[in-house]
């Protein structure tokens, strides 16, 4: 107990310095951290949001996981309907099977199908239906439909076709199928990610080619889309590996994928090169700014168009490949996701214009959205940045006594 003035002022001037010295150093803290982002959006190929930036530097350095869940405080909002999901065994044409994942909701339809490949250099340890079931959730639940995710084969263990005659006999079956989940056979559309978006536009080639089942879409985000030797200035600026793709993964994926030259002018492993695009489902492709596939989405955008395909072609500034499996704590990649699920859902409703085609640059500016991203982008910086000076620490400590 305090027992005169004296004790009183001493007290308050102790507490007073506390809350000086906590406060300047929350100043210096947040001084070190806005430098610190600076320098880590501050690249040679432009200058990077905060978040984008944070994110990249997250995963470069290793600092998180790729695969890390996601809290559900900080998980977007939509894509949580009731649903069903399911583990599946699908059969393949030699025989075997190959795993699947399908999210349906849960009620008498009929329902959309949209059958998702995803992304990974189409080689083992890379990608799985594990690593993209985010976003098949959420197609599910956001527009109301059947997703089946496919666990297509990969190499180097399994090279070129298998893949695609996975994928497409993946169709077959969920075209079959369609009656147990209360599906509509008239409304399926294909979609993938990367590697996935090449084999969703090449699976929508074989549907045609082969009598299969009529698309009524293809949405294809970021999709690698030729594998051969051609002048993209994207595959040279942004080729390092910092943008989550490197040079050196496509070479790989080219050799494992694709071991033998002739199989790279392929119209079902470079459909940019193909002779025949007509006749293909009305497409939606979704690319970055900073991703080495930029440029070639976009060609193929273009020459579908030549073909008569409807196809809306939008890149996203200031993001890098695969960022729509971000969605959850990136404005631009949930904004990416809706956008695709905006279309899935005008597609089905035969609402898809055909308009003379061009490159949608979607450039999101200041606003409250963008604000809080920032906000959230540091403090995540903030946190690791934390979490480096902690880690510097020593771990055990010798007691003198």
């Amino acid at each position: 107990m305090l027992k005169n003035k004296k004790d009183i002022f001493l007290f308050f001037r102790i507490i007073r310095n506390i809350a000086i010295g906590i406060g300047v150093f929350l100043l210096l803290f947040a001084i070190v951290v806005f430098v610190t982002v600076e320098q880590w959006a501050t690249k040679e190929e432009g200058k990077l949001p905060v978040k984008t930036a944070v994110i990249l530097h997250a995963i470069n350095e290793n600092l998180v996981p790729l695969d890390i869940e996601i809290p559900n405080f900080a998980r977007s909002s939509g894509g949580r309907s009731t649903m069903v999901r399911e583990n599946v065994e699908i059969p393949v044409r030699d025989g075997s099977t190959i795993r699947g994942k399908v999210f349906r909701p849960n009620g008498e339809g009929p329902y959309p199908i949209i059958m998702y490949y995803h992304g990974g250099a189409f080689l083992e340890g890379y990608g799985s239906i594990e690593t993209h079931e985010n976003i098949v959730r959420a197609l599910s639940g956001r527009t109301q439909s059947i997703v089946v995710a496919v666990g297509y084969r990969v190499a180097p263990n399994y090279v070129f076709p298998t893949a695609i005659e996975d994928g497409y006999d993946a169709l077959l079956w969920a075209y079959d199928m369609v009656d147990q989940w209360n599906g509509d056979v008239n409304k399926i559309a294909v979609a993938g990610d990367s590697a996935g978006g090449n084999i969703a536009t090449v699976i929508a080639m074989m549907s045609r080619d082969e009598g299969g089942p009529k698309l009524t879409a293809q949405v294809l985000y970021y999709p690698l889309t030729t594998f051969q030797d051609v002048p993209l200035p994207s595959r040279n600026v942004y080729d390092s590996g910092y943008y989550l793709l490197s040079r050196s993964v496509m070479y790989l994926a080219r050799d494992k994928y694709t071991p033998e030259q002739e199989m790279w002018s392929s119209p079902y492993t470079s459909p940019l090169e193909a002779e025949n695009l007509a006749g293909l489902p009305p497409t939606l492709i979704i690319t970055a700014e900073f991703d080495p596939l930029r440029d070639e989405g976009e060609a193929y955008g273009k020459r579908l168009h030549e073909f008569g395909v409807p196809v809306e072609t939008i890149r996203y500034k200031g993001v890098m490949h695969g960022f729509i499996s971000f969605y959850e704590v990136m404005y631009r990649g949930n904004h990416g996701l809706q956008k695709s699920v905006h279309y899935l859902k005008s597609a089905f409703e035969d609402d898809i214009s055909h308009e003379s085609y061009t490159v949608k640059v979607v450039d999101i500016q200041d606003g409250k959205e963008t604000f809080r991203d920032q906000l959230e982008a540091y403090a995540m910086a903030g946190f690791l940045i934390g979490k480096q000076a902690f880690s510097m620490l020593p771990t055990q400590y010798t007691i003198i006594r």
